[in-house]
């Protein structure tokens, strides 16, 4: 069984995303606070996080920012349906996904079925491949650049896996949130390239004439091994 956190301050909240999320299977440890989340965190680390940004002791942002720092594991922000800077924030510190609210329940199913889906997805294809110096195991989701794993959140390693998976083939955004976010959301071209430019970062000591993420200007994102 599959276990969640849930940082959400509103006990209303928080007791009926716990029922949907519950009757979805799911084993759900509820916090209300950084300091109850941090606890919670430190004890087991979930398989998913839904994090409300508006917490009464401290900046949910920061707290993403603490859980970003210690495990790659999926995390879904919660924010009010108008505050567009902080859903840019969130997405821009590693958040894999966000909900506005209000929300309702089967919505926040879909999205926490499909985030764990895309961590959890292994490509069909040779288990280990090599791109130069860089070497990406699909099967263990890991990649290493001259022997040093290098770490990424779970929708950043779909993006530069997908990229991989279609090698030298120029991606449009919408392409890209198809095949690695499943479904649009408002500011989704942002969080495309905001994606891309973390993968970069990441990358940024790969030998650029063993392979590189490239932009196609007007066109989209490129995998030029």
């Amino acid at each position: 069984m599959k276990q969640i956190l849930l940082i959400e301050d509103d006990t209303v909240i928080s007791m009926v995303l716990k029922a949907y999320l519950d009757r979805e299977g799911y084993s759900v440890r509820q916090a209300y606070s950084c300091r109850e989340a941090i606890s919670a965190f430190q004890s087991k680390t979930p398989e998913l996080v839904l994090l409300d940004l508006g917490l009464p002791d401290g900046d949910g942002l920061t707290l993403l920012a603490y859980i970003r720092e210690r495990s790659a594991c999926p995390v879904i922000i919660l924010t009010a349906l108008s505050d567009l800077t902080h859903k840019l924030e969130g997405l821009n510190q590693g958040a894999d996904d966000y909900i506005s609210k209000p929300f309702i329940g089967e919505e926040v199913i879909a999205r926490v079925n499909a985030v764990l889906r895309r961590s959890s997805h292994s490509f069909k294809q040779a288990e280990v491949q090599h791109y130069g110096s860089l070497r990406v195991n699909y099967k263990a989701h890991s990649v290493h650049l001259n022997e040093e794993e290098l770490k990424f959140t779970p929708k950043d390693l779909d993006l530069l896996f997908y990229l991989l998976q279609h090698p030298n083939q120029t991606l449009s955004r919408e392409q890209l949130i198809e095949g690695v976010w499943v479904y649009d959301y408002e500011g989704s071209d942002r969080a495309v390239d905001m994606a891309i430019n973390r993968v970069r970062q990441a990358l940024r000591n790969w030998n650029p004439l063993e392979g590189e993420i490239v932009t196609i200007r007007g066109m989209g994102y490129q995998a030029r091994v």
